[in-house]
């Protein structure tokens, strides 16, 4: 019985020991694609456009077919308008993807200053905890990082979005390299000396 276990035992630590390898070249990946957005975050900005406006797509085609499938047209009339409506700005952004990082930018410059607001009111009113401090800074930087890039729109346009989602890959790559390095040491720890 405990050879089946020693078994299972060698069978899992090498599955553990294949996945962490995977999750770590996956991290490279993601890591290799936020340096790259960073260096050119407008290509970088356009290509997270073109993205959007292809889900819009999909989900305006969604609606539409949703509007056909609803019984009498009368009820499923303001699904298609809305339909319509996605459709067109899908193809919008995707034509012309220039405007649709515009208005991601401007859209992202707001979400910072609302952010930042919130987070510091947040952070007032959980004052006597530890940490609050930390909430209200980061509030506060929010807050500065969405009226900057309001304020230097639209030159903002050209980098924000890249920029953004370049540091958020390169953070994305660092953590699953990091947690696939940690299971694959692990897993040879557990497998002890050979």
């Amino acid at each position: 019985m405990s050879d089946q276990f020693g078994s299972i035992g060698t069978e899992l630590i090498e599955r553990i020991k294949h996945n962490a390898g995977m999750v770590i070249a996956i991290g490279v990946v993601l890591l290799i694609a936020g340096i790259l957005a960073v260096g050119a975050p407008l290509a970088a900005g356009l290509s997270v456009a073109i993205v959007v406006g292809a889900l819009l797509l999909v989900g305006g085609i969604a609606q539409l077919v949703f509007a056909f499938q609803a019984g009498s047209f009368g009820e499923g009339l303001l699904t298609f308008i809305l339909g319509v409506a996605t459709v067109v700005a899908g193809g919008i952004v995707i034509a012309q993807p220039g405007v649709g990082l515009a208005t991601l930018t401007l859209f992202l410059a707001a979400y910072f200053i609302i952010e930042g607001i919130f987070e510091a009111i947040w952070a007032f009113q959980i004052k006597p905890v530890s940490g609050w401090g930390w909430s209200l800074f980061s509030g506060i930087v929010s807050l500065l990082l969405g009226v900057m890039i309001w304020a230097q729109f639209p030159l903002s346009g050209a980098w924000a979005v890249g920029v953004l989602v370049g540091i958020k890959l390169i953070f994305s790559g660092w953590t699953l390299i990091i947690l696939g390095g940690t299971a694959r040491s692990r897993a040879k720890e557990m497998a002890g000396p050979a």
